[in-house]
């Protein structure tokens, strides 16, 4: 992992940050009308889109970019500890960087067109919204399945090599569980999984950036 130690560990501190970014963007600036018409809420995402579409740029676009080289450089730690299970973590890796990536993208064009739409139709528009919210959030946050998965294979792997710290690999077996868990459309189990993996993202990249090559802190 020597030549991706540094890049792979600050991502996953980056990854942390992003969630952290999201919470606060989301529970303190953004005021969205959630009980107003059609028309008030397309008015409100028309006047704010370019803050809008640069937040779901950086938790769904960036975010997958940064995850992608996270993805590679854990890999290349667990590769020679277990190669099957290690790959097959690294599927799931590349599955969720692309289904985040497709999410991001999803939002910023289909708020754009939906705002196009405003003028014609307000409830058009917001029907056009309505419906790229629900695919991209299917995609890419609706639920943790793939993500959990990976992170559960990764933490699984790690911690029958002894690689990693131990204490994080039980961390992340949880994280990993509670991903899976979202399955079940209840919003306090995305809520869990987004929090522990805050501090599984940024834990991780403090141990990989304190390893070498393969690190096994106790």
């Amino acid at each position: 992992m020597s030549g991706l130690r540094v890049p792979s560990g600050f991502s996953a501190m980056l990854l942390g940050l992003v969630y952290i970014a999201a919470f606060v963007y989301f529970g303190a600036f953004f005021s969205y009308p959630a009980s107003g018409t059609p028309g008030e809420k397309m008015r409100f995402l028309a006047e704010h889109q370019l803050e809008v579409s640069i937040v779901y740029f950086s938790i769904y676009v960036l975010f997958g970019v940064l995850l992608a080289i996270l993805v590679v450089g854990v890999h290349e730690t667990l590769k020679n500890a277990s190669p099957p299970m290690a790959s097959l973590a690294s599927i799931f890796g590349a599955v969720w960087v692309g289904l985040v990536i497709a999410s991001g993208m999803i939002y910023t064009v289909g708020l754009d067109q939906s705002v196009r739409l405003l003028d014609e139709s307000p409830d058009t528009a917001f029907a056009l919204w309505r419906t790229v919210s629900v695919v991209a959030n299917s995609l890419g946050g609706g639920n943790e399945i793939v993500g959990g998965l990976w992170v559960l294979l990764v933490s699984f792997v790690a911690l029958k090599a002894v690689l990693l710290s131990r204490t994080l690999n039980y961390l992340g077996c949880f994280v990993g569980i509670v991903g899976i868990a979202t399955i079940y459309p209840e919003e306090v189990l995305a809520e869990i999984f987004g929090l522990s993996q805050i501090a599984w993202f940024i834990w991780l990249g403090v141990v990989i950036l304190r390893s070498d090559a393969e690190v096994n802190p106790e």
